[in-house]
């Protein structure tokens, strides 16, 4: 059986929070021997090489004691980067003004794919504006969010 993303946070981010950090995001993808499990890592001070491999042996064990995942898989940690995923609503709460990507999990007018600016998030959905439209959803209408890289 293969475990949710949800399933996966609530396993792996008391691991992350006792090394000091936040869990941003975590992603399952792939399939058989290609899975690969994303553990997106962020903190305050940033997020160095040595801060990724520390919790890449914290939760290699947390994973290998729990087994979540029956097939296997690579564990990937890493800083969220200029592109970062917004998966919470405090996520989301940080960066209103900002200029997001949202992929949403059915269509809308013939789409998946917006692009604009967040203009709200509470606890229960976003607004964002897409070509000078407000456009609302609710988190478990977003399949994925990331923040457009300010480049320069």
């Amino acid at each position: 059986m293969r475990e949710s993303p949800t399933g996966l946070r609530q396993l792996i981010e008391p691991g992350v929070k006792a090394l000091g950090f936040d869990l941003v995001h975590v992603e399952l993808g792939g399939s058989g021997h290609r899975s690969t499990l994303r553990v997106y890592i962020d903190s305050p001070r940033g997020v160095t090489v040595d801060d990724c491999a520390a919790v890449s042996r914290q939760l290699s064990a947390v994973l290998d004691v729990e087994d979540p995942i029956r097939e296997s898989y690579m564990l990937e940690v890493s800083s969220p980067g200029l592109d970062r995923p917004l998966a919470t609503p405090a996520h989301f709460r940080g960066y209103v003004g900002e200029l997001v990507k949202v992929r949403t999990v059915v269509e809308l007018g013939g789409r998946r794919n917006f692009k604009g600016r967040l203009l709200e998030a509470d606890d229960e959905r976003i607004a964002v504006e897409v070509d000078g439209q407000r456009m609302e959803w609710t988190y478990d209408a977003i399949e994925r969010a990331r923040l457009v890289a300010k480049i320069g």
